[in-house]
């Protein structure tokens, strides 16, 4: 055969290849359902700013107002005017307390402006631990650490089933929780008590089954939010006052970080939220998360396949606002794949901005309608008509705080009691003998402690407790817990968090545990403090600062239940993953 004729046949295979490849189907997109549809035909009539507009979640607490107020009117032209796509409602702080929202108030509030809104308002809340997170009188779930260390699958989804009633009840329909974050790093200062733990399969699992909880009742249907992509739990720097940076290879992240929100989105995760953070394995710019379509798009949504909603973290948090201004900020997330800007600190800045990178030709017009399009479609799927968006106030008081989630609640609070040295057998305690019981908290701007030292006193009547500031100096330590020679034992309970300042405070544990006296010390807020105390004579700790876990610690001390719990994360230099002394309740 020739050379020509080698040629012909070559050409004539790449011409039959190319026809063959021109009549093969491309896939076709799946099928609009009912609600997206509806979702499109909502969006239709929307101007572009108003299409924008979606897309921008603002920042309330959830207080009333008087209509003639300058608060009412901010809220009023962020509702009316800039017609924002809906409402988080976040903690307020008074005189440097943080402080919930009043629940009828709140569902007043809300009521007032949804009566205002021309489109529905998607309402959301950080309901970590059901409404109690952020609302008075919600059930007081413990934090996710102590499921964790109670490691009960029925009890975390009972969580998410009451999450979501108490939620619906209170108008309150995005619920950003689970954390999905894995907190292997002992300093990490903004996660913490709020991972379930260390081990990813765990937290996955965890994670799985509060979506299963919340999603379990059609009747108060909500979404919720698994955070904070790609993982938030192997940093040191708080995210609220900086930038935070992982640097760990993509393998790493494949083992630990992303298999929890993968585990999410096989249950059905309904939203995403971001981490301001820096991941130079995912985007070598060392761009935040938010900002990177590295992140958001190719790994999220190509790789991971996630159609649900993507919602930044809040755009005021210096991880963030510290390189990119209100608009800047908006349109980089937009571009990156974020649907959803939140708490933005100049909304109409923000608004004005992306609409500015539309005309420019920035964003395409058809990016910015598939984020408005599952806004919308989420709002009609929760059933936001002009009937349902209205929160019926004589029902709230029905739902919150129920005695058999009460109950719930506590059950969890006790099987999380781990211990983890109990040196001389010195727990349980015996009233009898009158051990002393020291409380270290940020008494300035905490009421953490007042159940521990009423349920102290109640058995043991005449023995000492003490509260402790922890700004105070030692002399100033020494001189209010005066002299304790005379206790059989001192309990240590400290509700200082991993971020706060114990310079003077550690000095004066680690004395207290060279002293003659025993010192049980009991962390609620930061489990790694046997690090710093590497003495005491025995440790236990509730990995969580709730209500239910001050009672709990208690009663464990007391041996009036048995001790069960197993640490979710390591101790360096004490305790390993899964550790826990089991000890027998005290019969009576």
């Amino acid at each position: 055969m020739n050379m020509r004729a080698v040629r012909l046949i070559a050409a004539l295979l790449t011409a039959v290849t190319a026809f063959a490849a021109s009549k093969t189907p491309k896939p076709k997109p799946a099928p609009l359902t009912a609600d997206q549809r509806a979702a499109q035909a909502l969006m239709r009539p929307m101007s572009l700013r108003d299409k924008v507009a979606q897309l921008v979640i603002v920042v309330s607490n959830g207080d009333v107002y008087s209509t003639k107020s300058p608060d009412y009117e901010k809220f009023r032209h962020w509702v009316a005017d800039l017609r924002v796509g809906g409402i988080i409602v976040n903690n307020a702080s008074q005189n440097g307390l943080v402080r919930n929202a009043e629940p009828h108030a709140m569902a007043l509030f809300l009521n007032q402006m949804q009566r205002l809104a021309k489109t529905p308002l998607l309402v959301a809340s950080d309901f970590e631990r059901a409404a109690s997170m952020r609302v008075t009188g919600g059930t007081r779930f413990p934090h996710s650490m102590a499921f964790g260390a109670a490691d009960d699958l029925a009890a975390t989804r009972y969580e998410g089933l009451v999450a979501a009633r108490e939620a619906r009840a209170l108008g309150i329909h995005w619920i950003f929780a689970p954390v999905a974050d894995v907190n292997n790093n002992p300093l990490n200062p903004i996660i913490n008590l709020r991972s379930y733990g260390e081990n990813p399969e765990k937290v996955s699992r965890h994670v799985a089954a509060f979506i299963e909880g919340a999603h379990s009742d059609p009747a108060n249907r909500v979404l919720v939010t698994a955070k904070h992509f790609p993982g938030h739990g192997d940093t040191d720097v708080d995210s609220h006052l900086g930038l935070p940076r992982l640097e760990v290879p993509r393998e790493r992240l494949d083992a630990m970080e992303l298999k929890p929100f993968e585990a999410a989105i096989m249950r059905g995760v309904d939203s995403i939220m971001t981490a301001h953070m820096a991941v130079p394995a995912l985007d070598p710019s060392g761009m935040p998360a938010t900002v990177s379509r590295s992140v958001l798009t190719a790994l999220l949504r190509d790789e991971l396949k996630f159609n649900g909603l993507i919602v930044t973290d809040s755009m005021a948090m210096q991880g963030l606002s510290m390189l990119f201004d209100s608009g800047e900020g908006s349109v980089r997330a937009v571009i990156a794949g974020a649907d959803v800007l939140l708490m933005p600190p100049d909304p109409d800045k923000a608004i004005r901005a992306v609409v500015g990178a539309v005309e420019d030709g920035r964003i395409s017009r058809q990016r910015l309608e598939q984020s408005v399009v599952r806004v919308l479609t989420a709002k009609i799927a929760l059933g936001l008509s002009s009937k349902k968006k209205l929160v019926n106030l004589d029902a709230i008081s029905d739902v919150l705080d129920s005695p058999q989630a009460v109950e719930r609640a506590q059950a969890v609070a006790d099987h999380a009691v781990t211990l983890i040295r109990n040196d001389r057998d010195l727990l349980p305690l015996a009233a009898s003998s009158r051990p002393c019981l020291i409380v270290v908290t940020e008494l300035r701007i905490s009421q953490f402690g007042q159940r521990t030292m009423q349920e102290f006193r109640r058995r043991v009547p005449n023995g000492r407790v003490v509260a402790l500031d922890t700004s105070l100096p030692l002399a100033a330590l020494e001189a209010t817990a005066g002299d304790m020679t005379a206790c059989s034992a001192i309990v240590a309970a400290s509700f200082a968090s991993v971020s706060a300042d114990l310079k003077d405070v550690k000095p004066f544990l680690t004395a207290l545990s060279m002293s003659p006296v025993p010192l049980v010390l009991l962390p609620f807020e930061n489990p790694y403090l046997l690090t710093s105390i590497p003495n005491a004579t025995a440790f236990v700790t509730t990995f969580s600062s709730s209500l239910p876990s001050e009672i709990a610690a208690v009663k464990a001390l007391f041996g009036e239940i048995p001790i069960t719990g197993h640490t979710p994360v390591t101790i360096p230099g004490f305790a390993q993953l899964g550790d826990g002394i089991q000890l027998p309740a005290r019969a009576r």
